[in-house]
């Protein structure tokens, strides 16, 4: 049974080659990332700060300086703190339902420039808060922020890039998170040295710095061709837009693949119904599972806390801030590497691969903090920095699999008349289970101790399975012509061609 396989473009391939005009796009709009990476690392690294728990979490402070009698796994196990950390997925859940409706009113440009703007307020706020409110206030606009920029920048990414090498640049956006969440961890481990406590104030007010370039950068986007044509009738501007675009004058089969979608699109009134339609099944299951399994990875036992995981294993506060400069450097250059190869080999062999390697490393540190980490006490220093050597494995499957793909593959299957609902549908699904993951992990930590890997561990199988049967190659074939890879698959094949076969009958 053919269970994955490359489809070769009938008569598809468009003309065009990459443009300084797309990468200098493509760059500024990838910074909505770098936000979000930066969010995602800053985070991490002021909760394990002892001037900022002191401050904002006295108790957690308290148990970590004082108490010998809570289990390692425990001491950080404070729903004040994991509120902290949440609230920015809570708002960003409802921000991008939003943006949905603002990306495909007003178009992708505006809604990035938005994005910026309510990042770089939540950074003032963040960096200049005096109590617990105006800290969670801030992370509140920050999630808005992060919102509108992960509802946009994926569909301006993939639309944008030319077909051939739309997974390099779309990977990156997971490259820019990669780089905004190591540019943190190194902020952090420079800051934390900052005499008189206030390094946490620095950290945190620094994210205004990626908001304001892409705020900045934002007014001189220009808007993709696609999101022109859907929302005018004149369409000269976009095939203006496209030959510059492309490089060439030559775009007259793209450009009539773009007003077929759009005519298709401007029939829906109501997207978020059209959907659940039969024939949209495969993409509207994609747009669900796709990002539920990334969170579900257990990268977020990582990215949100790996300075407090590291000083949970022994580490001292210095030592957890640099061993997660480490991982970040790792996670970069393992999702520059797939930026490389992913439109070579594939979509489907690097989420394969990843999940291996995710599994084997997760399993390995389960085992060695469940034979050698008690509730009191730490590891010897060679199991300390054995744990970091397998995370960093970890990490570098993850950099270069369900990391960036969980962001380019539904942003690549989705036809225009759906693509924004779509897409708002996978962020927010991507924003429940991250602040799932989020509020509860230092809880199951402390219930499952080194049982969390595993637990985590158990999703990646399934998670492998399911890209392994269910998920067809996508590479290299034109954005507007994507339902040729359900009709030809061995499962999807009999809902969306089945589906067809019925209306037609209807009609006749």
């Amino acid at each position: 049974m053919a269970v994955g396989f490359a489809v070769t473009s009938h008569g598809g391939h468009y003309n065009g080659r990459i443009t300084l005009f797309v990468i200098l796009s493509c760059t500024m709009a990838a910074m909505g990332g770098v936000i979000f990476g930066y969010d995602i690392g800053i985070s991490g690294g002021v909760t394990s700060m002892d001037s900022f728990l002191k401050k904002f979490f006295p108790e957690v402070y308290k148990n970590m300086k004082e108490d010998n009698k809570i289990s390692n796994y425990c001491k950080f196990d404070s729903e004040l703190l994991t509120s902290f950390t949440s609230s920015l997925y809570v708002a960003g859940l409802f921000a991008s339902f939003v943006a949905s409706w603002i990306t495909k009113k007003f178009g992708r440009k505006p809604t990035i420039l938005a994005g910026g703007a309510a990042f770089l307020i939540g950074a003032a706020l963040g960096g200049a808060a005096f109590n617990i409110y105006m800290v969670i206030f801030g992370r509140v606009l920050l999630g808005v922020g992060v919102g509108f920029a992960n509802q946009a920048v994926p569909l301006y990414l993939s639309e944008m890039a030319p077909p051939r090498h739309r997974g390099a640049i779309n990977n990156g956006f997971q490259f820019s998170i990669g780089v905004g969440a190591l540019s943190a961890n190194l902020i952090n481990f420079g800051t934390e040295k900052i005499e008189d406590g206030w390094g946490w104030r620095v950290s945190l007010a620094l994210a205004a710095v990626p908001a304001s370039i892409l705020t900045l950068g934002a007014l001189f986007l220009p808007e993709t061709p696609n999101s022109l044509i859907q929302r005018s009738k004149d369409y000269e501007e976009a095939e203006l837009m496209l030959k510059r675009v492309r490089g060439t004058t030559n775009v007259q089969a793209e450009l009539d693949d773009l007003i077929k979608a759009s005519s298709v699109a401007k029939t829906m009134n109501d997207p978020f119904k059209k959907i659940l339609q039969r024939k949209y099944r495969p993409q509207l299951v994609m747009a669900i599972a796709i990002p539920f399994f990334q969170q579900v990875t257990g990268i977020n036992v990582i990215a949100f806390y790996a300075p407090v995981l590291f000083r949970a294993i022994g580490l001292g506060e210095s030592a957890s801030l640099l061993s997660a400069v480490v991982t970040g450097v790792v996670g970069t250059g393992s999702t520059f590497i797939s930026m490389l190869i992913v439109d070579k080999l594939g979509r489907r062999v690097l989420f394969l691969v990843g999940g291996i390697q995710m599994l084997v490393s997760q399993v390995m540190v389960g085992g060695i903090m469940a034979a050698e980490l008690g509730d009191h006490g730490g590891v010897s220093k060679g199991y300390a920095f054995l744990v970091l050597f397998l995370i960093c494995v970890y990490v570098a499957g993850f950099g270069w699999s369900w990391g960036p793909l969980g962001w380019l593959v539904p942003s690549e299957i989705f036809p225009l008349e759906i693509r924004s609902t779509a897409q708002s549908i996978t962020v927010a699904v991507s924003f429940l289970f991250t602040f799932i993951v989020a509020q509860t992990f230092l809880a199951m930590l402390c219930h499952l101790k080194s049982g969390i890997f595993f637990f985590f561990g158990g999703w990646v199988v399934l998670m492998t399975a399911f890209v392994y049967y269910l998920l067809p190659e996508t590479k290299n074939l034109p954005i507007e012509q994507m339902d040729r890879v359900w009709k030809e698959h061995w499962f999807w094949k009999r809902i969306v061609v089945e589906e067809r076969s019925t209306h037609k009958m209807e009609t006749a």
